[in-house]
Protein backbone atom coordinates (compact mmCIF):
# COMPACT_ATOMS: atom_id res chain seq x y z
CA UNK A 1 0.00 0.00 0.00
CA UNK A 2 1.26 3.35 -1.13
CA UNK A 3 1.60 5.42 1.89
CA UNK A 4 0.63 9.44 0.29
CA UNK A 5 0.87 12.73 1.03
CA UNK A 6 -1.60 14.80 -0.47
CA UNK A 7 -0.84 18.73 -0.93
CA UNK A 8 -4.95 20.53 -1.87
CA UNK A 9 -5.47 23.81 -0.41
CA UNK A 10 -9.56 23.20 -1.66
CA UNK A 11 -10.54 21.54 1.62
CA UNK A 12 -13.14 19.82 0.49
CA UNK A 13 -11.64 18.58 -2.67
CA UNK A 14 -8.73 17.42 -0.24
CA UNK A 15 -10.96 15.20 1.64
CA UNK A 16 -13.01 14.02 -1.11
CA UNK A 17 -9.69 12.89 -2.48
CA UNK A 18 -8.69 11.47 0.68
CA UNK A 19 -11.90 9.53 0.66
CA UNK A 20 -11.72 8.12 -2.83
CA UNK A 21 -8.06 7.46 -2.79
CA UNK A 22 -8.24 5.06 0.50
CA UNK A 23 -11.09 3.63 -1.22
CA UNK A 24 -9.12 2.04 -3.89
CA UNK A 25 -7.29 0.03 -0.79
CA UNK A 26 -4.39 0.80 -2.60
CA UNK A 27 -3.25 3.95 -0.91
CA UNK A 28 -3.04 5.65 2.54
CA UNK A 29 -3.22 9.59 3.23
CA UNK A 30 -0.46 9.65 5.54
CA UNK A 31 -0.81 12.91 5.71
CA UNK A 32 -2.70 16.06 4.00
CA UNK A 33 -2.48 19.97 3.61
CA UNK A 34 -2.89 23.10 2.29
CA UNK A 35 0.42 24.59 1.78
CA UNK A 36 4.09 23.66 -0.16
CA UNK A 37 5.59 24.94 3.15
CA UNK A 38 3.25 22.50 5.05
CA UNK A 39 4.35 19.82 2.52
CA UNK A 40 8.07 20.48 3.15
CA UNK A 41 7.40 20.09 6.57
CA UNK A 42 5.38 16.98 6.34
CA UNK A 43 8.15 15.09 4.34
CA UNK A 44 10.99 16.06 6.42
CA UNK A 45 8.84 15.00 9.92
CA UNK A 46 8.08 11.78 7.82
CA UNK A 47 9.07 10.66 4.17
CA UNK A 48 6.57 9.75 2.14
CA UNK A 49 6.21 7.15 -0.57
CA UNK A 50 4.28 9.45 -3.24
CA UNK A 51 3.39 13.06 -3.07
CA UNK A 52 0.15 14.20 -5.26
CA UNK A 53 0.40 17.73 -5.02
CA UNK A 54 -1.75 20.60 -6.90
CA UNK A 55 -0.15 23.67 -8.51
CA UNK A 56 -1.90 25.88 -6.99
CA UNK A 57 -1.75 26.39 -3.44
CA UNK A 58 -1.89 28.32 0.22
CA UNK A 59 1.36 30.29 0.44
CA UNK A 60 4.07 31.66 -1.03
CA UNK A 61 5.54 28.56 -2.78
CA UNK A 62 3.40 26.88 -5.72
CA UNK A 63 3.08 22.75 -5.95
CA UNK A 64 6.16 22.66 -8.08
CA UNK A 65 8.71 24.59 -6.35
CA UNK A 66 7.18 22.90 -3.06
CA UNK A 67 8.46 19.48 -5.16
CA UNK A 68 12.04 21.15 -6.10
CA UNK A 69 12.18 21.88 -2.20
CA UNK A 70 11.31 18.53 -1.46
CA UNK A 71 13.38 16.71 -3.83
CA UNK A 72 16.55 18.71 -2.26
CA UNK A 73 16.34 16.48 0.89
CA UNK A 74 15.02 13.34 -0.80
CA UNK A 75 15.78 13.12 -4.69
CA UNK A 76 13.33 11.93 -7.14
CA UNK A 77 10.24 11.49 -4.53
CA UNK A 78 7.91 10.36 -6.56
CA UNK A 79 5.15 13.14 -7.22
CA UNK A 80 2.08 13.86 -9.27
CA UNK A 81 1.31 17.08 -9.67
CA UNK A 82 -2.52 18.29 -11.12
CA UNK A 83 -3.66 21.22 -11.96
CA UNK A 84 -6.99 22.91 -13.50
CA UNK A 85 -4.74 26.56 -14.00
CA UNK A 86 -3.31 27.59 -17.38
CA UNK A 87 -0.78 30.28 -16.28
CA UNK A 88 2.49 30.54 -17.79
CA UNK A 89 3.94 31.03 -14.46
CA UNK A 90 3.00 27.67 -13.29
CA UNK A 91 4.37 25.79 -16.75
CA UNK A 92 7.79 28.34 -16.31
CA UNK A 93 8.26 27.05 -13.20
CA UNK A 94 8.10 23.24 -14.16
CA UNK A 95 10.49 24.05 -17.06
CA UNK A 96 13.13 25.41 -14.01
CA UNK A 97 12.35 22.51 -12.29
CA UNK A 98 14.35 20.45 -14.57
CA UNK A 99 11.95 17.47 -12.83
CA UNK A 100 13.02 14.01 -15.02
CA UNK A 101 11.21 11.36 -13.42
CA UNK A 102 9.15 10.29 -10.78
CA UNK A 103 6.33 12.40 -11.73
CA UNK A 104 3.33 12.94 -13.24
CA UNK A 105 1.45 16.35 -14.88
CA UNK A 106 -1.78 16.52 -15.38
CA UNK A 107 -4.76 18.49 -15.77
CA UNK A 108 -7.48 18.64 -12.77
CA UNK A 109 -10.26 18.17 -15.23
CA UNK A 110 -9.11 15.05 -16.65
CA UNK A 111 -7.59 13.12 -13.98
CA UNK A 112 -9.59 13.48 -10.88
CA UNK A 113 -11.12 10.37 -10.62
CA UNK A 114 -9.14 8.04 -8.20
CA UNK A 115 -9.18 4.86 -10.45
CA UNK A 116 -7.21 7.66 -12.52
CA UNK A 117 -4.84 9.07 -10.21
CA UNK A 118 -3.67 5.66 -9.05
CA UNK A 119 -2.21 4.56 -12.09
CA UNK A 120 -0.06 8.06 -11.89
CA UNK A 121 1.12 7.75 -8.49
CA UNK A 122 1.98 4.10 -8.95
CA UNK A 123 3.76 4.95 -12.43
CA UNK A 124 5.75 7.63 -10.94
CA UNK A 125 6.98 5.04 -7.82
CA UNK A 126 8.11 2.77 -10.24
CA UNK A 127 10.35 5.97 -11.92
CA UNK A 128 8.13 6.20 -14.83
CA UNK A 129 6.71 9.45 -15.95
CA UNK A 130 4.01 11.07 -17.55
CA UNK A 131 2.98 14.67 -18.47
CA UNK A 132 -0.45 15.75 -20.45
CA UNK A 133 0.05 16.30 -23.70
CA UNK A 134 -1.27 19.55 -23.46
CA UNK A 135 0.63 20.74 -20.66
CA UNK A 136 3.88 20.00 -22.32
CA UNK A 137 2.52 21.55 -25.32
CA UNK A 138 1.93 24.96 -23.01
CA UNK A 139 5.23 24.05 -21.25
CA UNK A 140 7.55 23.83 -25.43
CA UNK A 141 5.34 27.30 -25.80
CA UNK A 142 6.50 28.96 -23.00
CA UNK A 143 9.91 27.70 -23.57
CA UNK A 144 10.42 29.21 -27.05
CA UNK A 145 8.45 32.71 -25.49
CA UNK A 146 11.21 32.60 -22.73
CA UNK A 147 13.99 31.46 -25.51
CA UNK A 148 13.31 34.60 -27.93
CA UNK A 149 13.80 37.01 -25.25
CA UNK A 150 14.72 36.64 -21.31
CA UNK A 151 13.16 40.18 -21.24
CA UNK A 152 9.81 39.32 -22.10
CA UNK A 153 9.82 38.23 -18.71
CA UNK A 154 10.98 41.80 -17.19
CA UNK A 155 8.41 44.37 -16.59
CA UNK A 156 9.73 47.80 -18.20
CA UNK A 157 11.84 49.46 -15.64
CA UNK A 158 13.47 46.26 -14.90
CA UNK A 159 14.29 45.68 -18.26
CA UNK A 160 15.94 48.66 -18.09
CA UNK A 161 17.83 47.92 -15.29
CA UNK A 162 19.27 44.74 -16.73
CA UNK A 163 20.82 46.28 -19.82
CA UNK A 164 22.57 48.63 -17.18
CA UNK A 165 23.85 45.41 -15.36
CA UNK A 166 25.17 43.80 -18.31
CA UNK A 167 26.96 47.58 -19.11
CA UNK A 168 28.38 46.90 -15.79
CA UNK A 169 27.26 49.52 -13.56
CA UNK A 170 26.71 49.84 -10.02
CA UNK A 171 23.04 50.26 -7.95
CA UNK A 172 24.38 53.58 -7.42
CA UNK A 173 24.73 54.86 -10.76
CA UNK A 174 21.92 52.81 -12.10
CA UNK A 175 19.70 54.63 -9.88
CA UNK A 176 21.43 58.14 -10.92
CA UNK A 177 20.62 57.12 -14.47
CA UNK A 178 16.93 56.01 -13.55
CA UNK A 179 16.19 59.29 -11.54
CA UNK A 180 15.66 57.16 -8.37
CA UNK A 181 17.41 58.80 -4.79
CA UNK A 182 17.90 55.55 -3.23
CA UNK A 183 19.77 52.76 -4.76
CA UNK A 184 18.08 49.85 -2.67
CA UNK A 185 15.11 50.45 -5.03
CA UNK A 186 17.76 49.01 -7.76
CA UNK A 187 18.57 46.20 -4.60
CA UNK A 188 15.06 45.33 -4.89
CA UNK A 189 14.85 45.27 -8.65
CA UNK A 190 17.75 43.10 -9.32
CA UNK A 191 16.06 40.50 -6.76
CA UNK A 192 12.84 40.76 -8.94
CA UNK A 193 14.85 39.99 -12.62
CA UNK A 194 17.03 36.83 -10.07
CA UNK A 195 13.71 35.21 -9.45
CA UNK A 196 12.17 35.71 -12.65
CA UNK A 197 15.61 34.48 -14.12
CA UNK A 198 15.66 31.68 -11.79
CA UNK A 199 19.08 33.16 -10.53
CA UNK A 200 17.12 33.24 -7.05
CA UNK A 201 17.26 29.09 -7.09
CA UNK A 202 20.89 28.45 -8.03
CA UNK A 203 22.85 31.00 -5.97
CA UNK A 204 22.60 32.69 -2.07
CA UNK A 205 25.42 34.95 -3.61
CA UNK A 206 24.22 38.36 -4.99
CA UNK A 207 27.56 39.11 -6.72
CA UNK A 208 27.24 35.44 -8.90
CA UNK A 209 23.33 35.94 -9.18
CA UNK A 210 24.49 39.54 -10.98
CA UNK A 211 27.21 38.57 -13.09
CA UNK A 212 24.66 35.70 -14.27
CA UNK A 213 21.93 38.24 -14.60
CA UNK A 214 24.72 40.87 -16.81
CA UNK A 215 25.61 37.52 -19.20
CA UNK A 216 22.02 36.46 -19.44
CA UNK A 217 20.94 40.14 -20.79
CA UNK A 218 23.85 40.46 -23.18
CA UNK A 219 23.38 36.92 -24.74
CA UNK A 220 19.32 37.41 -24.79
CA UNK A 221 18.73 34.04 -23.68
CA UNK A 222 17.92 31.89 -20.52
CA UNK A 223 21.09 30.03 -18.92
CA UNK A 224 20.89 27.82 -16.06
CA UNK A 225 23.96 27.06 -14.10
CA UNK A 226 24.85 23.62 -12.56
CA UNK A 227 25.80 23.55 -8.82
CA UNK A 228 29.45 23.17 -9.89
CA UNK A 229 29.21 26.12 -11.85
CA UNK A 230 28.74 24.08 -15.65
CA UNK A 231 26.19 26.87 -17.45
CA UNK A 232 23.60 25.14 -19.86
CA UNK A 233 21.27 26.75 -22.51
CA UNK A 234 18.25 24.89 -23.82
CA UNK A 235 18.61 23.37 -27.55
CA UNK A 236 15.78 23.64 -30.13
CA UNK A 237 14.82 20.06 -29.27
CA UNK A 238 14.38 20.92 -25.69
CA UNK A 239 17.52 20.00 -23.86
CA UNK A 240 19.73 21.47 -21.56
CA UNK A 241 23.38 21.34 -23.56
CA UNK A 242 26.60 22.74 -22.42
CA UNK A 243 26.56 26.54 -23.53
CA UNK A 244 28.68 26.98 -25.96
CA UNK A 245 30.11 30.18 -24.04
CA UNK A 246 31.34 28.22 -21.47
CA UNK A 247 34.78 27.50 -20.82
CA UNK A 248 36.64 24.83 -18.18
CA UNK A 249 40.21 25.97 -19.12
Amino acid sequence: MLELLLVEDNEKLRLALKLGLEGTNEVEIKQHCASGEEALALSLASIPDVILMDVQLAGAMNGIEAAVAIRREFPRLPVVFYSIQDDDAYYRSFRRSRILSHYAYVRKSNYLLPQMILPLLQDAVSGRSFIDPEIESRVQEVRHKDEQSPMALLEPNEQAVARMLAQGLTNEQIAARMGFRDKRTISRTNGQIYAAWGLGDTTTDEKVARTRAAIIAREGRLLVWEADGIARVMDERGKWVVWEGFSQT
